[in-house]
């Protein structure tokens, strides 16, 4: 399951029978969907049991068991054809036999999952025969050998579209999941995605999976270098039959992988599983596939790099302060670092750390705009003066205000000076008002400043530090945040 993150198309609304006389096989199966996000699944122990259910209400999809006690799966199966022609039936087998085989397809049987089956091929299947049966529902009364040819065509095309638009995470993370999605929707032996050094003129396996994994990754293989070569420089993808080149037979399919016009690799996909040429079809998923990944690439690198330079922005904003109030560069690296360690021992998402990070990073840019007499004062400050630095959240807030990459974050550098109690500011919010990430910055935000010298005071020690802080939880700070931060200080883990 971890190897396909995919979009369902409508999953919760789906309908799907599971057939099978053992109880271990149904429940892994149901388990398998129900995490995938299908949550309207029944099961049946045999085939007279689901005829009851299926004549009891109609169902998206049925997945059957061939053997079982009283009726099997192939009975089953001309049962369910003539109470609803439509409905897809995926048929489970230890014995593939070919004659089963061959009897079942001309019932009516969509597929075949062997037994034991991958949970990736189960889910694969079940996607896109849902699919499938979402367009045969809409689709013309004549539904004749090309109409459904273009079905299937268009269901994982369909499958191909979410299954890469939906990819996330680090570029190892995505590529892997175009290998894996590669080998499911042209049912491969073997892919890799090679990457190109222009400079060196040499292909470096960065993601390889299949029988041929070995071969890849302890040499780039030298008869294949005029084939690459070829697809780099025309940036178009090839396939290629050979009964004799024992790297090619039966067939391998290679297409560029670009950015900006400019190819970075290619992917290369070799036979399929049943030994078989690829065909026309496989060729032309392949080419989908490869432009869509590459163009979900393209943006993910337009993203990082607009990313990037924003943050390159506001940096040189907070170093702006930096020069007047050294301090403050200092503060908001320790913050940083201290509200990553309290973020990650609550369990926060990549995301969300990433998020905070930004946040602790930025959280004093809004000082810009406080006057140095009133920034610099080596004495206390008196309630007008106070009253001017309570700005800087907002002002902070403002600053980011226009950028919407940073939505999330304006808002935890808005809020990290409230108070649990809601005497704090600017919002005065109390309690799980805060948005948590403020909520954690606050507590790394208070510590550092009371740990470290200021022009108005001097550092307090670790001891009394902590006391306050544990005498402020659920009165100034969240108590629960504290009890993660707590023990980064006790003897032997500071």
């Amino acid at each position: 399951m971890n190897t396909l993150d995919v979009q369902k198309y409508g999953a919760t609304e789906k309908k799907i029978l599971i057939v099978d006389d053992y109880e271990s096989e149904r429940l892994l199966m149901v388990d398998t969907l129900t995490r995938a996000g299908y949550l309207q699944i029944t099961q049946a122990e045999n085939g007279f049991e689901a005829i009851g259910r299926f004549q009891g209400g109609g169902y998206d999809l049925v997945i059957s068991d061939v053997m079982m006690p009283g009726m099997g799966g192939l009975e089953l199966l001309k049962r369910i054809r003539k109470i609803d022609p439509i409905t897809p039936v995926i048929l489970i087998t230890a014995h593939p036999e070919t004659e089963v085989a061959v009897s079942a397809i001309k019932t009516g049987a969509v597929d075949f999952l062997p037994k034991p089956f991958k949970i990736e091929d189960l889910l694969f299947k079940v996607n896109i025969y849902l699919r499938e049966r979402k367009i045969l529902e809409e689709g013309p009364a004549d539904r004749n050998i090309d109409f459904q040819e273009k079905l299937s065509e268009l269901s994982r095309q369909s499958y191909i579209y979410d299954s890469i638009e939906n990819s996330a995470g680090h570029n190892e993370e995505i590529f892997q999941k175009i290998v894996d999605l590669s080998l499911r929707v042209v049912d491969g032996s073997s892919c890799a995605i090679l990457l190109v050094d222009r400079e060196e003129g040499q292909f470096y396996p960065q993601i390889v999976k299949g029988e041929d994994e070995g071969v890849y990754r302890s040499v780039v293989i030298p008869q294949l270098r005029n084939l690459y070569e070829d697809v780099l420089a025309s940036g178009e993808a090839v396939m290629v039959h050979s009964d004799r080149h024992p790297l090619i037979s039966p067939s391998v399919i290679c297409a560029p992988l670009m950015i900006r016009n400019m190819n970075f690799g290619i992917l290369v996909v070799r036979k399929k599983m049943n030994g078989s040429v690829f065909s026309d079809k496989d060729f032309h998923y392949i080419v989908s596939l490869t432009k869509r990944a590459s163009l979900n690439l393209e943006n993910k690198v337009l993203y990082e790099s607009l990313y990037s330079s924003v943050v390159d922005t506001l940096k040189s904003l907070v170093a702006s302060v930096q020069v007047r109030d050294h301090y403050t560069e200092e503060h908001s690296t320790r913050v940083m670092t201290l509200a990553l360690r309290i973020g990650e021992k609550a369990g926060c998402s990549e995301e969300e750390l990433e998020c905070l990070k930004i946040s602790a990073m930025l959280h004093d840019v809004g000082k810009i705009a406080i006057p140095d007499s009133i920034l610099l004062k080596p004495d206390r400050l008196t309630f007008e003066e106070f009253t001017v630095i309570k700005t800087h959240p907002l002002i902070g807030e403002n600053i980011l205000k226009p950028i919407s990459l940073f939505d999330r974050e304006r808002k935890i550098i808005q809020h990290h000076h409230e108070r649990w109690d809601g005497k704090g500011y600017p919002g005065g919010l109390s309690g799980k008002d805060i948005p948590f990430l403020s909520r954690i910055l606050a507590v790394a935000d208070s510590f550092d400043a009371m740990t470290n010298n200021r022009p108005y005071r001097n550092a307090l020690s670790l001891e009394i530090a902590l006391e306050e802080m544990k005498k402020n939880r659920y009165v100034q700070f969240d108590g629960e945040v504290v009890d993660l931060f707590l023990p980064f200080f006790e003897k032997g883990n500071s």
